[in-house]
């Protein structure tokens, strides 16, 4: 029997799939949302959807597979799917001391067998990549949505205290280890993600808008220029830095939504006298 995740709905088409093994990854929108009844909502979701903000949905269709889905995340299944928490009587301290260090969850649920998982609805983007063998990357806090059991995943730690400090990245992050597809959950779409290729050379970036990075990378925070003089002038102050082989994913325009953000929420009309500028001194 071939399930199909749209079923009889008629507002809700697949905008992209992916497949890897025995998974296979849709992506769902909803066109448009039909059943509201409140004039002031049906206001808002009429321009939300003239500027494609639109809600959307993972399906995960398993060929005797394993996913591991963040906590809270799945919607419903059907099929021979079984939900594990991966958590024993043997791991179960280890998880609690390394999750109250890390932040790091004692458990994320994890379904394998042969069906169809369907995850929770999203107004976010989601971003799917498929990790090659050993292909390892760290990506941003709560980006992380689902993985194929292949794929390991495990916090790690900044190289130094004032990377995770200054650098706004915190002191653990997510490091995701292929082979095997994953999906994020993104504040902007891949359009408006530029893949910043190193070969050897270095990147500095004013601001926290790097979403995620090859875990070959040394990442760290310094000034933008060599003397304090230098980084006043520039007006700069301190800038991540990434050194080495890999590649970096910067969403300059996470900096744009913010301030739109912080303006609505200031109760201001417009964002022209707001400052976008992130430079940290």
């Amino acid at each position: 029997m071939r399930r199909n995740a749209i079923g009889t709905r008629e507002n809700v088409r697949v905008l992209e799939d992916f497949e890897c093994g025995g998974l296979r990854v849709e992506i769902l929108e909803y066109e448009r949302l039909d059943g509201l009844t409140n004039t002031y909502m049906a206001q808002q979701v009429y321009f939300m959807e003239k500027q494609h903000i639109r809600a959307r949905q993972i399906a995960l269709y398993l060929n005797n597979d394993k996913v591991t889905i963040e906590k809270g995340a799945m919607s419903y299944f059907q099929g021979d799917i079984q939900m594990v928490s991966g958590v024993t009587v043997g791991n179960a301290l280890g998880r609690l001391v390394r999750g109250a260090v890390t932040g790091e969850q004692m458990a994320q649920p994890e379904y394998t067998g042969t069906g169809l998982l369907v995850l929770e609805p999203s107004f976010k983007h989601f971003l799917v990549l498929e990790l090659a063998n050993n292909e390892s990357i760290i990506i941003d806090d709560g980006m992380f949505y689902c993985a194929q059991g292949t794929v390991r995943m495990k916090a790690v730690s900044q190289r130094s205290f004032s990377s995770a400090v200054a650098g706004g990245e915190g002191l653990f992050q997510q490091q995701l280890t292929g082979p095997g597809l994953i999906v994020l959950e993104s504040p902007v779409p891949m359009s408006e993600i530029d893949i910043i290729e190193l070969n050897g050379d270095t990147l500095k970036v004013d601001g926290n808008f790097a979403v995620l990075r090859s875990s070959e990378l040394q990442f760290t925070v310094e000034r933008s220029a060599k003397t304090l003089i230098g980084s006043a002038v520039s007006g700069e102050g301190l800038v991540n830095v990434y050194r080495g082989k890999g590649q970096v994913w910067l969403a300059p325009t996470i900096k744009i939504y913010k301030t739109m953000s912080s303006a609505l929420a200031m109760g201001m009309g417009n964002t022209s006298s707001m400052n976008m500028n992130t430079s940290r001194s």
